[in-house]
C-alpha cells in the first residue's frame, strides 16, 4: 500500500507491540511507546530495539512527540460519576470535569486532547459496550466525542474473520474531521488450526494423567449441573475458543488432540501464530510468561485491516460535513 506520507503513531498500552507490527506493516513510523509491564518491556525490546516507556500516568503530555494516530488496547476500568461528584463537593481540582479521572482511559484523553493527533485506534473486550450497564462505554463515547470533538465508529469485530480463533473485540476509530470511514469488509479465511501447529512439539506441553483426568472429571461434573463449564478440544479443521491471559494455567480452553495419548496445550509459537505474529517474533521470556502475553495480545492481521482503513480515510480529502460534529445520542 503507497501512501503520500509516512503517518507517525503512538504504540500506548503496547503490550507486546501488536499494534507495532500492524502498523509498520502498513508504512507507518511508531515515535512513541508505553508499557508498564517489565515482561512485556523485555519482548518489546527483543523485537523493536527500543524499550517502551513504563507508568504513562508519569508521563507529562509535553513529552509525548506529535503524531498522526494514536492506538491503544487500553485496559477496562468502572468510571464512577460518584467520584466525580465527591471532588465537586469537596471543592478538589479532578483534572477534566468527567469520570474518568483516575483510570487508564483517562491518560489516553489528556493527550489526544493536548496532541489533537488526526486520528486513533482503540481496542477492548466487547464487553466494554455492556459494562457497567452501559455506562462505562457511555462515558468513553461521550467524552470522545463532546469534550475532545472527535468523530468516532466503531464495531466488535471477530478475529475467527482472519485466524482460526474466536475473538470477539470492540475497535474504536476516531478522527478530528468527519471523513468517510468504514470498517473492512473481510472475506472469511479459511485457515484452520492445522495450519499454524508446529511440526514437532515437546513433550513438556503434552497433559499429565494427573491434570486431563481433572479437566474430564471438572467438565463432567459441570455437565450434570447443566453448566457449560469443560476444557475445549480443538477440531483441527477448525477454529479456536478465544485465548486467554490464563492460558498458563492448564491451557483447559484450547487443547489439541493427539492420537494414542493425552491431548496438549499450543506452544508459544503457535500462540503467536494464533493471534497473527509473524515466525520472526522473538520469544524471549519463560512459557507461562508467553502466554500472558499473547493472551492479552491484539490479533495483527484485524488490526492491519482497520488500520488500512484508516490512512486510507485520512488520505482521501472528503470531508462529510463542515459544521462541528453533533452527538446523535444526547
Amino acid at each position: 500500500m503507497s501512501h503520500t506520507k509516512q503517518y507517525k503513531f503512538l504504540d500506548l498500552f503496547a503490550g507486546i507491540g501488536g499494534f507495532r507490527i500492524a502498523l509498520e506493516n502498513l508504512g507507518c513510523h511508531c515515535v512513541f511507546s508505553s508499557e508498564w509491564d517489565k515482561f512485556c518491556q523485555q519482548s518489546y525490546l527483543a523485537n523493536f530495539g527500543e524499550s517502551p516507556v513504563g507508568d504513562i500516568g508519569k508521563v507529562l503530555t509535553e513529552e509525548v512527540p506529535d503524531h498522526d494516530i494514536l492506538t491503544a488496547g487500553f485496559p477496562c476500568q468502572p468510571f464512577s460519576i460518584a467520584g466525580v461528584t465527591k471532588h465537586n463537593a469537596l471543592g478538589t481540582k479532578h483534572g477534566f470535569k468527567h469520570p474518568t479521572q483516575g483510570t487508564l482511559f483517562f491518560d489516553i484523553v489528556r493527550i489526544l486532547k493536548a496532541k489533537q493527533p488526526r486520528a486513533f485506534l482503540l481496542e477492548n473486550v466487547k464487553n466494554l459496550l455492556n459494562h457497567n450497564k452501559g455506562k462505562t462505554f457511555e462515558v468513553i463515547r461521550k467524552t470522545l466525542i463532546q469534550e475532545l470533538g472527535y468523530y468516532i465508529h466503531y464495531q466488535v469485530l471477530d478475529a475467527a474473520l482472519v485466524l482460526p480463533q474466536h475473538r470477539k473485540r470492540i475497535f474504536i476509530v476516531g478522527f478530528r474531521e468527519d471523513l468517510k470511514f468504514e470498517f473492512p469488509t473481510i472475506e472469511p479465511s479459511d485457515i484452520t488450526i492445522q495450519d499454524l501447529l508446529e511440526a514437532e512439539v515437546e513433550e513438556k506441553y503434552t497433559l499429565t494423567d494427573h491434570l486431563w483426568t481433572y479437566l474430564q472429571n471438572y467438565a463432567k461434573k459441570h455437565r450434570a449441573k447443566g453448566n457449560g463449564f469443560g476444557y475445549g478440544l480443538v477440531d483441527l479443521a477448525g477454529k479456536t475458543r478465544t485465548l486467554s491471559a490464563r492460558y498458563y494455567k492448564d491451557g483447559s480452553e484450547i487443547l489439541i488432540p493427539q492420537p494414542g495419548k493425552n491431548p496438549r496445550r499450543l506452544t508459544p509459537r503457535e500462540c503467536a501464530r494464533l493471534q497473527g505474529f509473524p515466525d520472526d517474533f522473538k520469544i524471549v521470556v519463560s512459557d507461562t510468561r508467553a502466554y500472558g502475553q499473547f493472551g492479552n495480545a491484539v490479533a495483527v492481521p484485524m488490526v492491519e485491516l482497520i488500520g488500512r482503513q484508516i490512512l486510507q480515510a485520512l488520505e482521501t480529502p472528503i470531508s462529510l460535513t463542515p459544521s462541528p460534529q453533533t452527538d446523535p445520542w444526547v
